[in-house]
Order: C-alpha cells, then sequence, then structure tokens
C-alpha cells in the first residue's frame, strides 16, 4: 500500500496548511457483536467500514489509513485502495489503545501536524463533520477538537502533535479517552450530524440504523 499525497484538498492560492491525517481504527475484535465482524456487515450496500473509509476520503484530511487487526486480511479487502495505507496492529488484543498508537507512530513518521480518528464502526458519519474538525485546528486552535451534536460530544476526534506523546504512551482499552476527560484541553464543534454518537456494537443497533436509513431518518436527532 501507498500513501496518498492528499485528498484533493491542497490549497490553491500557493499557501502551504498543517498537514492532517485520517486514522480509521478498524482492528478491533467487537466482542459485543453478535456471531460475525460488525466491521464487515453489509450496510446500506457496503460493508461498514467501507463506509468510514469512504468518508475519510470524501472529507479534507491530507492522507487516510486504517488500522487493522482482528480478521485483519478480510478487513483488508474491504479497505484497501491505492490512496489508502493498510496498518497491521499485532497487539489488538490489548485494546483500542494499541490501534491509537500504530496510528500515532505513522503520524511521526510522516511528519503529519494532526491526527482525526475515525472509529471503523460509524458508517453515518459525514465528512463535512470531519471537515469541521480540521478547519478548527487549521486556524490555530492546538487543543483537541471533538465534535458535539446537541450537547453530546461524539466521535470523531483530532488530536494536534503536542498530544503525540502522550497518545502513544496509552494503555488499555480507552483510546485517547483519559485526554479528553480535561475540558479546557478539549475545543467542542457544534456540529448537525447525529452519526457522531451512532457506533455499531451490536446487531440490534445496524438494524435500528438500516431501518432509519430506509426511512429517511438515519441522521436525525
Amino acid at each position: 500500500m501507498t500513501e496518498s499525497d492528499g485528498n484533493g484538498a491542497a490549497p490553491t492560492d500557493g499557501e502551504t496548511h498543517p498537514t492532517v491525517g485520517g486514522v480509521v481504527l478498524a482492528a478491533g475484535l467487537g466482542s459485543r457483536f453478535e456471531a460475525g465482524n460488525k466491521l464487515l456487515e453489509p450496510f446500506d450496500g457496503r460493508p461498514v467500514v467501507d463506509h468510514v473509509v469512504r468518508t475519510a476520503r470524501a472529507s479534507t484530511v491530507d492522507a487516510t489509513a486504517v488500522v487493522v487487526g482482528h480478521e485483519a486480511e478480510s478487513v483488508r479487502a474491504v479497505v484497501a485502495r491505492p490512496e489508502v495505507t493498510v496498518l497491521h496492529n499485532d497487539a489488538y488484543v490489548q485494546g483500542q489503545s494499541r490501534s491509537v498508537r500504530r496510528g500515532i507512530a505513522f503520524a511521526q513518521d510522516r511528519n503529519w501536524d494532526a491526527v482525526v480518528f475515525l472509529l471503523g464502526d460509524m458508517p453515518l458519519l459525514r465528512a463535512p463533520t470531519v471537515d469541521r474538525l480540521v478547519e478548527a485546528f487549521r486556524e490555530g486552535d492546538e487543543r483537541i477538537v471533538a465534535p458535539c451534536y446537541r450537547g453530546c460530544r461524539g466521535n470523531p476526534v483530532l488530536f494536534g502533535a503536542r498530544w503525540f506523546g502522550a497518545l502513544s504512551r496509552l494503555d488499555g482499552d480507552r483510546g485517547g479517552r483519559d485526554l479528553l476527560q480535561n475540558g479546557r484541553d478539549v475545543r467542542l464543534v457544534d456540529v448537525d450530524d447525529a452519526g457522531i454518537l451512532r457506533d455499531v456494537d451490536t446487531r440490534s443497533d445496524l438494524r435500528r440504523y438500516t431501518d432509519g436509513r430506509r426511512d429517511g431518518r438515519s441522521n436525525d436527532g
């Protein structure tokens, strides 16, 4: 796999901007999902994780990577494309933090200025929501940037390079949530996207979101 040169979002006026990459976390066991890998389940005609990768690619992030682990080859077959880098997390059974650390190591190797971590089980997330996080960072705000829908914080979350050291030392299954607990270090960006709160944990979640999509209410409150 090769890393993309960008998502078509480079400035056209000759100015440079901070490099922001998107990392899709798609390595977990998904143990709450009954009989199967939730990331590979069909949703609106495509696997759940494929929706998330497409959202990342449609956004203004400069490059996209996907961290795989559990059933890695099957997930890789879904997400692999020339403009996406696939990263393997050998320690995925130790929790989400290991996927975060894998993504951070890649970001540091590529000299990214920030990373947006997208969860691979959130197929309703919209690309403009990712764009809002990137925009907030490029405005010069060095805080962690997270989306907020009707007063509720959700995912994805953007971390600038100042947080890479702390993220590279994470352990367990909490990802970057411990860093989010300190409110003064977090900028919440209001978005009109209920998809930031809707992850697929169980088959009932998947059925509910599928039914909502059919009814035209999949991204309503």
